[in-house]
């Protein structure tokens, strides 16, 4: 990368960072400039408005999270396997990518779910490609002869996302230490209901 490249990236590494510790409302130029040590009027030649550096971010961040979570389950071979480390890979990917936080994109898609513009666009865009995986995963899953002929696909991805949620809430508002085994035993559960070895 050249300099500029390189500053902008780590602007956006910092932002990602601000916004799992206290949403992507929390960035401004202003406090980010502050951050990362730069003038108000240098960073603001990198993102124009509020708006662009907040849409930056959410995309910065999946790119992190695909990177983290995806790139690695690709290498493990099809079917279950696979998505086993998804979802292992999708629970920890905070801790993964050294945020202190919680995850920055589900903040996101808790600040933005009713605030139509480019910001929500760009928090949909990363869950929708998100399920379209997942549900790829599955569908690999079903051909592999692992999960039964039939699944509902989608009534998988919607288990596996809310087995997710619960997980980091009851994680990072309760701060329950049994939740990473609540999460797995449910997981368990998903898949052994889809398994193409069990009796329907």
């Amino acid at each position: 990368m050249n300099k500029g490249a390189r500053t902008r990236q780590t602007i956006l590494d910092a932002a990602v960072a601000m916004a799992s510790e206290a949403g992507f409302e929390s960035l401004s130029i202003g406090a980010l400039a502050g951050r990362v040590g730069m003038s108000k009027s240098g960073l603001f030649a990198h993102f124009g408005s509020r708006e662009d550096l907040q849409v930056a971010a959410i995309e910065a961040a999946a790119a992190r999270f695909s990177d983290l979570v995806f790139v690695p389950a690709l290498k493990a071979p099809r079917g279950i396997a696979r998505i086993e480390i998804l979802f292992n890979r999708w629970l920890n990917w905070v801790e993964l990518g050294g945020l202190e936080g919680g995850c920055p994109l589900q903040a996101a898609a808790l600040e933005f779910d009713d605030r139509p513009g480019p910001v929500r666009d760009a928090v949909m865009t990363h869950f929708l490609q998100l399920e379209k995986e997942l549900g790829k995963a599955v569908t690999i899953a079903i051909e592999e002869g692992q999960f039964r002929k039939g699944l509902d696909e989608g009534q998988f991805v919607f288990e596996l996302f809310a087995i997710v949620s619960a997980a980091y809430y009851r994680g990072r508002l309760l701060d329950d230490d049994i939740t990473p085994q609540r999460a797995q035993t449910a997981f368990e559960g998903l898949v052994e209901r889809s398994s193409a070895k069990t009796v329907h």
